[in-house]
């Protein structure tokens, strides 16, 4: 029996830096009422608020649900309001070195396009993150840039050995986010075990980049129970299977009272 699920954002529960809509809303807000979920992403908290959070109700079901901002290295959870567990924020002098060598392995592997909207670097404290096309570029071009992967790949191939002691990961539709080392959506899992006291196997995670050089690859790597998707579309599946589960394993009652760890 699966006591948490986990999801990604961008990618999985909406589209890149966009709401989820309104099926995924209120699915989320009926699983919510019988299971535990988090959300880990590489988005910042006011970009949890504004994408995922105001879409949802306020309602005894949010006691459910753990926010992970910039791939789990913030930890958020509701308690009247919300509330910041913790905060791995990196250095003034780490965050420097990191913004520096993003601009050069941008340049170096000459990616960068002809037109941006929107900071491209940002400093999210915690994690610094490379949105190629800045963080207001329209989807669809955000889509078009690099499907397969093949720009960041080779722009997180020269990160690596220009900061090999941060973590480098692929997320979004064009993003790359550097944390310190070993802070991941691993290391995020691993604080969601030790804080709901939940072990690892009692996990599920859905995600878009569950594979080598993706943010999401971590989670698989933790060793949790991984379902990857392609979209929000195929995210609406499984959500809709796991409360069919979830249902009949509760002999077909509605929710469960929501319980604090």
């Amino acid at each position: 029996m699966k006591r948490l699920i986990v999801f990604d954002l961008d990618g999985t529960l909406a589209p890149s830096k966009s709401p989820p809509d309104a099926v995924i809303a209120l699915l989320l807000h009926d699983l919510l009422g019988i299971v535990k979920v988090a959300v880990i992403s590489g988005g910042s908290w006011p970009q949890f608020e504004k994408q995922l959070l105001a879409k949802l109700p306020i309602d005894q079901g949010l006691a459910n649900l753990y926010l992970l901002p910039t791939c789990g290295t913030q930890f958020y959870r509701h308690e009247q309001d919300w509330v910041r567990v913790y905060s791995e924020d990196l250095s003034s002098d780490e965050r420097q070195k990191i913004v520096s060598s993003l601009q050069k392995a941008f340049d170096l592997t000459g990616s960068a396009p002809e037109r941006v909207w929107g900071e491209v670097i940002e400093d999210r404290g915690s994690q610094i993150t490379l949105s190629a096309l800045g963080q207001r570029a329209p989807l669809a071009e955000k889509e078009r840039w690099d499907p397969d992967f093949s720009k960041r790949k080779q722009i997180a191939a020269v990160l690596d050995t220009l900061i090999p002691e941060f973590s480098v990961r692929m997320g979004g539709a064009t993003s790359i986010d550097v944390t310190k080392p070993g802070i991941d959506k691993a290391y995020g899992i691993r604080k969601l075990r030790d804080i709901l006291s939940i072990p690892l196997s009692e996990m599920l995670f859905i995600g878009d980049a569950i594979f080598e050089g993706g943010n999401d690859y971590p989670a698989e790597q933790a060793g949790v129970d991984c379902i990857p998707v392609r979209g929000p579309d195929e995210t609406k599946l499984v959500i809709e299977t796991i409360i069919a589960c979830l249902g009949a394993a509760g002999d077909g009652e509605a929710a469960t009272p929501v319980e604090r760890p």
